[in-house]
């Protein structure tokens, strides 16, 4: 699985552009606080749409200005993973993990491998930061994702729980095999988890 991303994006005052090929692995966007790092996830997942450029995720355009190619959030399958948890508050962690699950990997074994078993019957709010970032993967696997994009999935965590997501994160680079794109200012995240480092506004 490969990520192909040629694009240019202007915000603001500021221009965003990105040449990145990538082929499996954690592809990790490092860089300081406004240097387009999440604009970019944004732009891969869909929410975001580029001024000009391609990309293209496992051999699949799913964005191509010249060619009029713009495919639907929904249809691109990108496990996405936002800087806040953004878990549903009505809903117990279990219900969180089963929404929109379809099955590709069994809840058991990310359940496991994640350690949430505990979890199960929390409300969202209850969590700690690292216990609600571990549910929040948890959920993104679940929906069956082609890759996963993760925005700071280590920001704001004590070292203990920062311990624990960049095991789940080797987990899933290195056991699940699912490809990951992951933001990151944070020079040890990148050289402990990266395949492919890309730097970004410097």
């Amino acid at each position: 699985m490969s990520f192909e991303i040629h694009v240019t994006k202007r915000l603001g005052d500021r221009e965003i552009a990105l040449d990145l090929s990538a082929e499996g692995g954690v592809t990790i966007l490092f860089g300081p606080s406004g240097a387009g790092k999440t604009s970019v996830l944004n732009m891969v997942a869909g929410l975001l749409r580029p001024d000009s450029g391609m990309i293209r995720v496992g051999g699949e355009t799913v964005f191509d200005a010249g060619g009029g190619i713009d495919v639907a959030v929904e249809r691109r399958r990108a496990g996405y993973v936002f800087q806040e948890a953004r878990l549903f508050p009505h809903l117990k962690v279990r219900a969180n993990l089963s929404y929109g699950a379809k099955g590709a990997v069994p809840e058991d074994q990310a359940i496991a491998f994640l350690g949430i078993a505990h979890l199960l019957d929390r409300w969202p709010l209850s969590l700690s930061g690292g216990e609600a970032r571990r549910v929040a993967i948890g959920r993104a696997l679940l929906s069956d994702p082609a890759f996963l994009l993760l925005d700071e999935p280590l920001s704001s965590l004590d070292a203990a729980r920062r311990e624990e997501i960049m095991v789940a994160i080797e987990h899933i680079r290195d056991v699940v095999g699912l490809p990951v794109l992951m933001v990151t200012h944070d020079a040890g995240e990148t050289e402990r988890l990266g395949t492919q480092i890309v730097p970004m506004g410097f």
